[in-house]
């Protein structure tokens, strides 16, 4: 005798019983947001591999003045003649380490605006950070040659190279915003003053290769122009408030 009622189906309240098949569900548009979509690269990431590489560098630096005192001791030398008989190797060492710190400082201040990284930003970033790695080897000529032409070329040639870099990063996030972790006004004049400040230090780094071309004794010298040209703003405007 049947229990179920008018216009059940026979065993449809049955537990257990196979119920009718139901569609499947469509897609969400939530459900898969990246399809289409490149991965965003950390800039995190990049700065602690940027900071990591260039205080290996910069270490790199002091080595050869280190070898420098067991060679001095084996021949029986004072430490005042060390010091004496390697002036060039100390003064190359000490403008590198400049450079090099003053490199880290303009490539820290571009990225502290910077939320994620495309193709373009990378590649200029290593670019910078190659010529950071390489920057001890014409340190070590400079200091073993001394104030030769050729020497000085090498030298003011991979400082170009570092510049050229610095100056195509803010050019780059200039030309794209979404590489910004806060787009406002004030973040974009502070992109574009980077930009300026980068082609200042080029045209800098130009007219003191051409003043240690001209003047031999000024070769090394000549790179203080690199403190004074990207500058020029903010002496018109300490003058101007006078």
């Amino acid at each position: 005798m049947s229990v179920s009622g008018p216009g059940d189906e026979p065993g449809a309240n049955w537990p257990g019983a196979p119920g009718p098949a139901m569609p499947p569900m469509p897609p969400t548009p939530q459900s898969s947001p990246s399809i289409g979509k490149a991965p965003r690269l950390s800039a995190e990431r990049l700065l602690l591999f940027t900071d990591a590489v260039t205080a290996i560098s910069i270490t790199l630096l002091i080595l050869p003045l280190v070898d420098l005192v067991p060679e001095g001791a084996a021949a029986h030398d004072s430490a005042r003649k060390v010091i004496t008989d390697h002036w060039r190797q100390i003064w190359s060492f000490l403008l590198s380490f400049v450079v090099v710190a003053r490199f880290w400082l303009s490539h820290h201040r571009t990225f502290s605006v910077v939320g994620s990284l495309n193709g373009r930003l990378m590649t200029w970033s290593m670019g910078w950070l190659l010529s950071v790695v390489v920057l001890p080897f014409p340190t070590e000529i400079v200091g073993s040659f001394g104030h030769d032409r050729f020497t000085a070329t090498v030298y003011y040639a991979n400082i170009l190279v570092s510049l050229v870099c610095q100056a195509a990063m803010p050019a780059v996030i200039k030309g794209h915003p979404e590489t910004l972790a806060v787009d406002d006004p004030s973040t974009r004049a502070r992109v574009a003053s980077d930009f300026t400040e980068g082609c200042r230090n080029i045209m800098a780094l130009f007219v003191a290769f051409a003043l240690a071309l001209a003047v031999p004794a000024l070769q090394y010298y000549s790179l203080l122009l690199l403190a004074v040209f990207p500058n020029v703003d903010v002496l018109r405007k300490h003058k101007g408030a006078r």
